[in-house]
Order: structure tokens, then sequence, then C-alpha cells
């Protein structure tokens, strides 16, 4: 093994040992030695990938990933248009707001992007003053919870919505202001957002087996909100967060090292139950959606929409 290929893989796990949110449950004795037995022929950085991968399996709570040089370009550009699934919005019958969130990742471009797009769709549903909310996070399998938390601020309410959690017991909290998310205090670039008609409104969470990591992470922060009910199915199973780590040679380590906490600082690591289970499975397509009808039917009997 040369020494460039022996010092880049050390590099790699001196990150994942002190920052993965399993540092403390791992024998990082034993993944080092078994990373280095398979890269024992390594001559250039290249050569160590699949020993970090390995490794990766290990430690990186199954939420982790890694990508090579020229694996980076195709995970930051944006979408083209004929791909990009915003946020949609539409004020149901009896003055029920429903709003779609799905998933997001790429350039900042694509989060300005969503936001305003999100933010319409929030506007035109609460037109002309919605009673309730339907909050959709099916088949949100996640990237980056910012812009969707940004599109969703107005609707959970200023305050404190949840938070980071590291194995050390270090928190990270998510705030909105101004109908805007802050993580840890600090402001995010896309401006105070339109009020809702009534922040405090009942609301209605839709998840299924989809539903995952920032998906997941937007499902936490309505978690413990008042007059906030699930619906659907059980999530994915990865409400944690990552953190991306640029190496020397142009690749990146997204490492899992907090876990979601919601409001009260209850933490999870594991699939999210709804209130109410309602398996989707089997649906044909244009089927009646008996999981909004059900979020709709609940939402009619509170107060705000008798």
């Amino acid at each position: 093994m040369s020494a460039d290929a022996r010092s880049y893989l050390s590099k790699v796990l001196d990150i994942m040992e002190k920052n993965a949110l399993l540092r403390h449950q791992v024998d990082w004795a034993e993944v080092r030695r078994q990373a280095f037995s398979r890269a024992r022929a390594a001559q250039k950085p290249s050569d160590t990938y699949d020993a970090i991968r390995f490794a990766l399996r290990t430690v990186g709570h199954g939420h982790s990933s890694f990508y090579d040089p020229e694996q980076v370009p195709n995970i930051e550009k944006a979408p083209p248009d004929s791909s990009f699934q915003g946020p949609e919005g539409r004020s149901l019958r009896d003055r029920v707001g429903y709003v779609s969130l799905p998933a997001v990742q790429g350039s900042d471009a694509t989060y300005v992007r969503y936001v305003r797009q999100g933010r319409e769709a929030v506007a035109k549903a609460d037109h002309p003053g919605a009673c309730g909310w339907v909050v959709d996070l099916r088949h949100n399998h996640g990237g980056n919870m910012w812009p969707m938390l940004a599109v969703a601020g107005p609707i959970l309410g200023d305050g404190k919505v949840g938070m980071f959690v590291d194995p050390d017991g270090r928190t990270y909290p998510w705030t909105i202001q101004n109908g805007s998310p802050r993580q840890d205090g600090k402001a995010h670039d896309w401006g105070a957002s339109t009020p809702v008609a009534d922040s405090h409104a009942p609301v209605a969470v839709l998840t299924d087996g989809a539903t995952a990591s920032a998906g997941e992470a937007v499902a936490v922060a309505f978690r413990a909100r008042p007059q906030t009910r699930f619906f659907g199915e059980d999530t994915f199973g990865a409400p944690t967060g990552n953190d991306d780590h640029r190496l020397p040679d142009g690749a990146v380590l997204v490492l899992t090292e907090v876990k979601d906490a919601d409001r009260t600082g209850r933490s999870y690591d594991a699939p999210i139950s709804p209130d109410v289970e309602i398996p989707t499975i089997g649906l044909r397509t244009g089927a009646a959606d008996h999981v909004l009808q059900a979020a709709r039917s609940w939402l009619l009997k509170q107060a705000a929409c008798r």
C-alpha cells in the first residue's frame, strides 16, 4: 500500500470516527483493520474507495454515502426543467388547504425555485383562508430539509419545531421565525414568508414508506405540534441528519452524524408510525385516495372547520 493511499484512507476513517452517529458503538480498531486489509494493494486514493464503502456499511447507520469525484457533479447540478417537481397546493372543499412537499436535492438555484413555487402553492391553498391543512409528505424520499421547511414554515407556526441531537446529547435546534426556518439560530437566504390565515389551524400530515430522510425531518417538525395528526403508513426509517465532507481528491463523504428530534426532545432513528394507519399498497392508479379522505374527514370535525 502506498503512502498516499494509506494517508487518504486514514483521513477518511478519522472523519468517520470523530463524527459518525454510531461512533460510540463501533469497534474502531476492527473497522480500521478490515478497511486496511481490503485496501492493502492500493497505490492511489481511488484504490481505497471500496474499503471506504465497506467501512460506511458498518458505521454509516444505513443513511451515509460516498461519491467519487466523477459522481459529485451529478448530485450538485440542478435538475432539468422537464424533471423538476416542486410543491403543489390547492384548496379542497370546505376551506381545507392542501400542499404537497416532494423531495428536493441539487443546486442553490434549485432550492430557490422550490421555495418560490412552494410559497405560491401555500398561498393558493390558503385562499380564502384555510381552516385546516393537509401536508402531503408521501413519496418524499428526502434531499435538503430546509427548502421544505421554508415552504411549511407558515403552517408549522413560529417557534422551535425540532432539533438535531448528536451522540453526546448536544442539541442543534430548528426554529421558524416569520415563516422561515433557522438552523441553530442561523437564517437561510430565502427571506420571510407570507403568513397563512391561521398558523394555529389543525394539520393532517400524510406519510408512507417512501417518506424518508429530509422528508422524515419535516414529519418530525410536525410531531407534537398541537392539533396535528398523522395518516397513512410508517415512514422509511432514516430520520437522521447527514453532513458532507469534501475530500482532497474531490470525492465527497456524506456521513450520518445526528438524530432528528421533535420539539419535545424525543429523538427518532427508526420508522415513524402514523396516528391513523391506512395501507396504500395495491391501490391502482386513479383509485380513491383513502388517506387524503380520512385526513380531510378528521379536519372537518375539528372546531376550526366545523
